[in-house]
């Protein structure tokens, strides 16, 4: 019987996905500010159309994550790159509000399949983390450049959907190296069931949802703090957020070389916490100076955290259906963030907001940290990849060592029970069956 378990796809497929998928939110305060700028909407209103756009992007997670395994992860990636160009190159190429806020919806889901994509394909890489961590690098540098270019290339509120446009586009050659549907087996049908480790996982699901909410909301409204509260110009605010995604490039770049030689547990919850305390910073800022150490140190460790977030969902699931879910539900955080951070602005001020929202993310580094630690234990993707198979364990000979080797331990083994099979002989090959026994005693 032919294995029907697909090989793990190659890395760069699957940076340039998470990359098409990641660039819109990482974009979303220049697409809010010029929606605001340049059509007339609200702050608020131009908040809800970015909401939208977030919207899109998490109910593609949750309705494609158990769907991956089956229709494969190349069709996905093509719908999702070709939803990306045409939601984005509709928005960017119309004023009308209804077609902008329709093509806003329909390449915030595009982005989302993208992202769905890349994140199952990398918890079902060797090295979760490394793979997570070359995204982020990848999303941060591509939009640290848009960044820096975009106010250069002129007004108006479509440049930014389509260079999230082109982004995606150029992500479409790497689907080519992606695998297509899985083939019905035992494979397929183990990877439709439930996820192993449901409570671990339900609680990685609904902190990141609020670990993620608030980050953008805090992301969402960082351009009216630098300039009401702050008083920088545009360009000036392109150019803080860009070095502070540039510090993005190097923490992730060591946490990528450090690897999980402190697990995940220690550089989740002290990161969590270390970014409340630059999200404070960047909010009570009221000068160039608080405002960029507060956005450049958190732009520094926010992604670094993330890839160790990423790496546990990988964890939990090696089939890739908790990073699915975890990233749907960070998308959703991420959809609500915008208004939320509007809201509490209006309630408390910006510096109140900051406050709100970094003892939130204080209440939920202690449940992350304690999923870590759990995940942390023992072999869980080891024991996630075959969850539901039945095992005997018993005790088996070793084979003899080879040259060099040492004494071979005795170790339980675990043994896949296969399907007994019973074979019904016809009439004929029965009787030639005894006739050869008969010959065989004489």
């Amino acid at each position: 019987m032919s294995d029907t378990t697909p090989a793990p796809p190659a890395a760069w497929p699957l940076v340039a996905l998470f990359t098409a998928g990641y660039v819109a939110p990482y974009l979303l305060p220049t697409v809010v500010g010029r929606l605001d700028a340049h059509l007339p909407l609200s702050p608020a209103q131009a908040g809800l159309v970015g909401t939208a756009l977030l919207l899109g992007s998490a109910t593609a997670g949750f309705t494609l994550a158990s769907r991956i395994p089956r229709r494969g992860p190349r069709p996905l990636a093509r719908l999702g790159l070709l939803l990306a160009v045409l939601g984005y190159g509709t928005a960017a190429s119309t004023t009308l509000l209804p077609l902008v806020v329709a093509g806003v919806v329909v390449g915030g889901f595009g982005s989302g399949s993208a992202t769905a994509v890349a994140a199952a394909g990398i918890a079902g890489h060797r090295d979760p983390h490394r793979m997570s961590s070359l995204g982020l690098l990848s999303v941060s540098a591509t939009a640290g450049a848009l960044y820096l270019t975009l106010p250069h290339l002129g007004g108006g509120h479509g440049l930014p959907f389509a260079a999230i446009a082109l982004v995606a586009a150029l992500a479409w050659p790497a689907t080519g190296r992606l695998g297509g549907p899985t083939r019905s087996g035992p494979a397929a049908v183990r990877s439709s069931g439930r996820p192993p480790y449901p409570r671990a996982g339900a609680v990685l699901a609904g902190c990141l949802l609020l670990w993620s909410l608030t980050q953008e909301a805090l992301w969402g409204v960082s351009g009216r703090i630098g300039a009401e509260q702050a008083g920088l110009s545009e360009a000036t605010l392109g150019v803080v957020f860009a070095v502070a995604l540039g510090a993005g490039l190097l923490g992730v770049t060591g946490a990528s070389a450090f690897g999980t030689r402190l697990g995940r547990a220690v550089p989740i919850g002290a990161g969590t916490a270390a970014i409340a305390g630059c999200v404070v910073l960047t909010a009570s800022a009221d000068g160039l100076t608080g405002f960029a150490a507060g956005e450049i140190l958190w732009n520094a460790v926010y992604p670094v955290v993330l890839s160790y977030v990423i790496g546990l969902a990988a964890a939990l699931d090696p089939r890739g259906r908790w990073a699915v879910f975890a990233g749907a539900a960070s998308s959703l955080g991420t959809a609500c963030g915008p208004v939320v951070g509007s809201l509490l602005a209006e309630a408390f001020g910006l510096p109140g907001m900051g406050l709100v929202l970094g003892g939130l993310l204080l209440a939920v580094a202690g449940p992350l940290t304690a999923v870590a630690v759990h995940a942390g234990r023992g072999p869980v993707a080891a024991a996630g990849a075959t969850a539901g198979e039945p095992v005997l364990r018993g005790e088996v000979p070793a084979p003899a060592p080879g040259p060099g080797a040492g004494p071979a331990a005795d170790a339980p083994v675990r043994v896949r029970r296969t399907p007994r099979r019973i074979l019904l002989l016809t009439p004929t090959a029965a009787a030639r069956t005894r006739r050869a026994a008969a010959k065989d005693r004489l």
